[in-house]
């Protein structure tokens, strides 16, 4: 079935909440980003605005909200890791998704190859640099190039429609 074309300026304006419903139904998987500045505390929080960009050059993209506490952090380090979390993960999903003065309090994780922290126990990681950053309305895009990576072989924790969920294979 066709449509007519539409004006394109007459369209009612998509009101922000209805976008961020529509946009749940599409289901994401949870990654916490996570960053260090020389000298100051790691920082990370939970996003699900991640995906492959490049396989040649190894580029992948998220954006942080310009109202994050961590924009700062983001901002002046020169690296980052996704840290893809795995089904038994929700607690730490959670942890990085809520404002705290110390996320990383009792959660294991090391520096990985550029510094920044990589999280234990973790479905996968992508250790990232700073490939290039662009403005995105209220985000900022971040693109990295991924410098180290590993797949731990754990079925991966999801989001859908405001809730976590696990992946249920049929069969």
């Amino acid at each position: 079935m066709s449509h007519p074309a539409a004006d394109i300026d007459t369209l009612a304006p998509i009101l922000p909440r209805h976008l961020r419903d529509v946009l749940g139904s599409f289901t994401t998987g949870v990654v916490v980003v996570t960053t260090q500045v020389e000298g100051d505390r790691p920082v990370g929080l939970t996003i699900n605005s991640f995906n492959s960009v490049s396989l040649d050059p190894p580029l992948i993209l998220w954006s942080l909200a310009l109202k994050a506490p961590s924009l700062g952090a983001f901002r002046a380090a020169g690296s980052f890791v996704i840290n893809i979390l795995g089904e038994h993960q929700e607690d730490v999903g959670r942890r990085f998704a809520t404002p705290a003065p110390d996320k990383f309090a009792g959660v294991a994780w090391e520096p990985g190859l550029t510094g920044a922290p990589v999280l234990a126990d973790t479905a996968a990681h992508l250790e990232c640099r700073v490939y290039a950053r662009y403005p995105g309305g209220d985000h900022e895009i971040y693109v990295g190039e991924v410098v180290a990576l590993q797949d731990r072989g754990h079925a991966p924790l999801v989001y859908h429609r405001g809730a976590f969920c696990k992946i249920h294979k049929a069969g």
